[in-house]
């Protein structure tokens, strides 16, 4: 199928905007490089010629919604997709064309994967094992990284005994126990509780600065991305629209698309230009307060008001067109009622915290993946 100029035009801002994110990389050196990057499963593309760079020691998120290719690109990068064209590149070698296990990379899964059969110390061991590494190193190494991951001690139990999060932990050191160049991570959180979710990834990111190996992760989480990454690429119907770091995707988004996955959709068209500003940045003014000079007054009347315990949320429809969702954190003076409801309203933000959408939004083309 033949893609529309103004499509192939959204590819070519893209790709600019991609080489312009990872300029600052030319000082250290690549982990994974992949460049043109194709594949497709029947007449569906699952990515359609993505450039990506990571640094060495970097913790890079893969960020996107169901199908948007992300869990394919971390298949390829490990060698269980052969892509239909593009080059993967690994510490500078090209490794395209050659088999998983000759690939200095490890996966952690969403499911773990642990040998139910064995200890905890036989499963961290075992790719030693399959490598021929003498058995006393392997102890050593296994007892290692039991301690790194807080589990020693507990080398002697089965996967069975063991909670989600310990699980977790076990097939984090069964990765690491092999000192890959690269680390990938495919959605390791998604199967525990929040507040687990939570502690692990305070324990991933400290396992990551103490082992210094460069994490490639896969996530659908905006939360999980921005608190975790030193760098984010988001992807969408299997290409990346946005490479930066954290503050840079959240505060600078690049696309429609980008603004309203990232956090809450506040988007809005004003003078021919599409803006975004985010609910935290927008006070909801009283009645007869006093506006600062150079702050944009927008009023509007409030939609729904949606409490979520230290917030509230405001969905206030404007009165010039569109609607915007207004956070407001709750104290003893700021909580409002429901019975707020189509309440007239006036809203304010400064100037420098909107951003305007300058890319083009990309064309709903029949693509996806993984």
């Amino acid at each position: 199928m033949g893609l529309s100029r103004g499509t192939n035009e959204f590819i070519a801002t893209t790709a600019r905007a991609q080489r312009a994110a990872v300029s600052d990389l030319t000082t250290g050196r690549i982990a994974v490089e992949v460049t043109g990057l194709t594949k497709r499963y029947g007449g569906v593309v699952a990515l359609a010629g993505v450039d990506l760079r990571v640094g060495e020691g970097e913790f890079f998120t893969l960020l996107g919604p169901s199908g948007s290719g992300k869990t394919t690109l971390l298949r390829l990068i490990a060698g269980f997709e052969i892509p239909d064209s593009g080059r993967i590149e690994l510490a500078e070698c090209d490794v395209t064309n050659i088999p998983p296990y000759a690939r200095n990379v490890n996966t952690v899964f969403q499911d773990y994967a642990l040998f139910p059969h064995m200890t905890v110390s036989e499963n961290i061991e075992y790719g030693l094992r399959v490598r021929r590494v003498p058995k006393a190193e392997r102890g050593r190494r296994a007892a290692a990284a039991l301690e790194r991951v807080r589990l020693s001690g507990l080398g002697e139990r089965k996967p069975a005994q063991l909670s989600g999060g310990q699980r977790q932990r076990v097939a984090l050191a069964r990765a690491i126990v092999n000192e890959p160049e690269v680390l990938l991570l495919d959605e390791p959180l998604g199967a525990l509780d929040l507040k687990l979710r939570q502690e692990m990834q305070l324990e991933l990111q400290r396992v990551q600065r103490e082992v210094a190996i460069t994490f490639v992760y896969v996530t659908h989480d905006q939360e999980e991305a921005l608190s975790m990454s030193d760098r984010i690429a988001v992807l969408n119907q299997g290409r990346i629209e946005q490479i930066g770091t954290p503050l840079e995707v959240y505060e600078r988004p690049l696309t429609a698309f980008v603004a309203g996955f990232i956090g809450i959709s506040n988007l809005i068209e004003r003078h021919g230009k599409q803006i975004t500003v985010r609910p935290e940045k927008i006070s909801l003014l009283r009645d007869g307060e006093a506006v600062p000079e150079g702050v944009r007054v927008e009023t509007g009347r409030i939609r729904d008001v949606s409490y979520a315990g230290v917030l509230t949320r405001y969905v206030v429809e404007l009165d010039a067109g569109g609607e915007l969702v207004v956070a407001r954190q709750n104290n003893a003076d700021s909580v409002m009622l429901t019975a707020d409801q189509d309440k007239a309203v006036r809203i304010a933000w400064r100037p420098d915290q909107e951003y305007t959408i300058t890319h083009e939004q990309q064309a709903n083309l029949p693509i996806g993946g993984k």
